[in-house]
């Protein structure tokens, strides 16, 4: 029998074979090996605020260091040594060293939290300053200090029925506004005029960057960083998309505009009564003597603040009302706060201060029965719980008070004092700008004697064609009440002079001295001021004083008990 032969058949080299294990063995063995895995194209959500912290302690961003690198410096050696931030300013002694003493200004600086915990008039901060003016870098303007303090930016930027506004004077309508304008201004040592370069030197400090100096301890450069996918990122810092840029191939402004996102999103998630990392809450002994009693402690989802605040005031004043009051801290084994020295307690003199602070007149002005009665705090017209501001802007007559006491000034001085109308204003009256970079400033600026210098807040602003973002949202504010609004823009420009937003009164502990000119050291100071305004307004003599004040009927007994509710709003913000 014979065989017939088969076709040639084709021959598999030794390589191809090898070549065909090692992919099967590469897909039935994947996520065994040391390759990393792919990253998420989604990123993880937060990262944006660890990012955001980052660019927030960054002490290259200013004026300084860019001439540290013109001279020859190395953009990852920060030891510039600017002299503004080698202390803490405060208002008694500076504190030494500083935390970043050897570096140059950033937002840290001047927002400051547990850096000086432990310092002589140091302590915990809300993301404020220590000082009655913010200290800013040395340029040939001559200027040593911001015209106003660093407000705290815990809950900042809470929503708010209106929008949100920023800076004492309502300047910015926006978070990534203040963030620009604020890493290419005066604070961080740069001129009006000179944002183009702040933004240049800025987006060079993120190319450059080799991830060597970096205070949170990442270790990362900012290439990789801001890429979202890299695998060397830690997946806490994986960006989301729309945080993301490529820093090496990016425009100066996109570069920037990224920068400022994240910086956003790290203020943005700023709040108060956050809990331990034990899970605990955090509150104020207010909040705790709330909820022992059953009491509400939000408005109902139609009801306002205001609206809310006057049913609290019902409850607590109510004949059956028999309340339990709080000795110590729940959430602490010592019972006690863990950043205040004071005890933690809501007992009867914080109570008869809650319901001062929750009276209102009957009518405004006060009648001469209510006045001689005092007891009337009238604070929840402007202070309304539960986050204890109304989000607007009012003359307390701070401006008028320190006008006054500059020597050569004197009493009465304010209120001659000439202020241009909406006619005659011009462009050198108001805040220098990118198109008026060489304005005087004259009208936000600090009273100095021999000057008419001052302080006008919200009219620097308003019908300011500088800045047209706020515009609509200040125009709500002057019209207070009337709405619709008819009155004129000269009219509205009047009634703007002085005002100023109005703060929250929680954590108050964490954020002397008071007010936008820390011109009071304790909040015994300015319940007195606040006597004795609503007295100038009464008898008309505070220019553009708030109608609120008029309501106020203080007695000297009234402010102990007033203050130690006050300070029952206090909490251990971490």
């Amino acid at each position: 029998m014979s065989l017939t032969a088969l076709p040639p058949q084709p021959t598999l080299s030794l390589s191809f074979l090898l070549s065909i294990l090692l992919l099967i063995g590469l897909v039935s063995c994947s996520g065994g090996g040391s390759s990393p895995p792919p990253i998420a194209d989604t990123g993880t959500p937060g990262a944006e605020e660890a990012v955001g912290e980052r660019l927030f302690l960054e002490t290259r961003f200013a004026q300084t260091f860019k001439i540290f690198l013109d001279n020859g410096g190395n953009i990852n050696d920060p030891k510039t040594g600017d002299v503004i931030v080698d202390t803490v300013e405060t208002v008694r002694a500076p504190i030494d060293p500083g935390p970043f003493k050897g570096m140059s200004m950033n937002c840290r600086a001047c927002h400051l939290v547990d850096d000086v915990l432990a310092a002589p008039d140091g302590g915990m901060r809300t993301y404020a300053d220590f000082a009655r003016r913010s200290p800013i870098p040395a340029r040939a303007d001559g200027k040593t200090h911001a015209p106003r303090n660093s407000p705290p930016l815990v809950n900042s930027t809470l929503d708010r029925p209106d929008g949100i506004l920023l800076h004492f004077d309502a300047e910015f309508s926006s978070i990534e506004e203040l963030i620009a304008a604020t890493f290419t201004g005066r604070n961080f040592g740069w001129l009006p005029g000179e944002k183009a370069q702040a933004i240049a030197h800025i987006a060079n400090v993120l190319r450059g960057d080799d991830g060597s100096f970096d205070l949170t301890d990442t270790g990362l450069s900012y290439r990789i960083l801001f890429t979202g996918t890299n695998p060397n990122i830690p997946k806490e810092l994986r960006l989301p998309p729309q945080f993301r840029t490529f820093v090496g191939s990016g425009t100066d402004q996109e570069i920037f505009d990224a920068v400022v996102r994240v910086v956003a999103a790290y203020v943005n998630g700023l709040r108060f009564s956050q809990t331990t990392e034990a899970g605990k809450p955090i509150r104020s002994p207010f909040d705790v003597f709330l909820s022992l009693n059953g009491l509400p402690q939000q408005p109902d989802s139609n009801e306002s603040p205001l609206a809310y605040s006057r049913r609290l005031q019902a409850l607590v004043t109510a004949p059956g009302f028999a309340p339990q009051f709080v000795t110590s801290n729940p959430n602490r084994s010592d019972g006690q706060f863990e950043f205040h020295t004071q005890a933690f307690e809501f007992g009867s003199t914080e109570l008869a201060g809650l319901k001062i602070f929750l009276s209102e007149p009957a009518t405004i002005p006060i009648s001469p029965a209510e006045l001689a009665g005092g007891k009337i705090g009238n604070c929840i017209a402007c202070h309304a719980a539960p986050h204890f501001t109304d989000f607007k802007a009012h003359n307390t007559g701070t401006t008028q008070k320190e006008y006054d006491e500059v020597s050569g000034h004197g009493s009465g001085a304010f209120l001659t004092l000439a202020i241009p109308t909406l006619a005659t204003r011009t462009a050198d009256d108001l805040p220098a700008t990118e198109q008026h970079p060489t304005a005087s400033e004259r009208f936000r600026a600090i009273p100095a004697a021999g000057t008419t210098l001052t302080d006008l807040g919200l009219w620097n602003v308003f019908a300011n064609s500088d800045k047209p973002e706020p515009q609509a949202k200040i125009r709500n504010i002057l019209c207070d009440e009337d709405q619709p609004c008819s009155a004129s823009q000269s009219e509205l420009l009047n009634r703007a002079i002085a005002r100023f937003k109005t703060p929250s009164l929680r954590d108050l502990g964490h954020s002397a001295p008071f007010m936008h000119n820390g011109q009071f050291d304790s909040l015994d100071d300015v319940l007195e001021f606040y006597q004795e305004v609503s007295d100038l307004a009464r008898n008309g003599t505070l220019r553009n004083g708030a109608t609120q004040l008029r309501g106020i009927a203080l007695k000297p007994a009234d402010l102990v008990p007033l203050a130690a509710f006050l300070k029952s709003l206090n909490e251990d913000y971490q």
